[in-house]
């Protein structure tokens, strides 16, 4: 399976990714700890009961990495030569353990490298939504993108 080449994405597609996944205690206090997000508020239970949630929050940035990595099989696996910037970022709802996660990425922008004559540059927009399609997570994205090379799409 490979992602798209620069050619190939068309400005204002829209995909529903296939993946979803049901995000467990483990995932929140394995990444938080990971990180050495210390913050209560996603690991102790007694604290996060005092909380306008009530129980522990999942760690936002788990989150973006989840649903930022959603579209990867379909659309840069292998075609990425890596991530430019990520701007917006917004979390409109919470998260919490149990919730099952599913992504959609629209393609925003598109133009030419500058500098290289390999590669150009994809703006998305990726969206993340619960079990009750809430959505709980939007940004934007900068990709640098391979261009099909000169001997033309490798077969898989």
């Amino acid at each position: 399976m490979r992602g798209l080449y620069f050619e190939e994405f068309e400005v204002g597609r829209v995909y529903k990714h296939a993946f979803r996944r049901t995000v467990t205690e483990m995932d929140n206090v394995l990444f938080t700890s990971l990180t050495m997000n210390v913050a209560p508020i996603h690991l102790d239970h007694e604290y996060a009961k005092t909380t306008i949630h009530g129980r522990p929050l999942f760690n936002s940035l788990f989150t973006l990495a989840l649903i930022g990595a959603f579209h990867v099989p379909e659309l840069t696996m292998g075609t990425t030569l890596g991530n430019l910037g990520y701007e917006n970022v917004k979390f409109p709802a919470p998260v919490f353990h149990g919730d099952t996660l599913r992504g959609e990425t629209t393609i925003v922008d598109k133009r030419e490298s500058k500098s290289r004559t390999d590669s150009g540059i994809v703006w998305f927009e990726h969206r993340g939504y619960n079990q009750d399609d809430q959505l709980i997570l939007i940004c934007k994205r900068a990709g640098l993108m391979e261009t099909i090379p000169a001997t033309g799409i490798p077969e898989d």
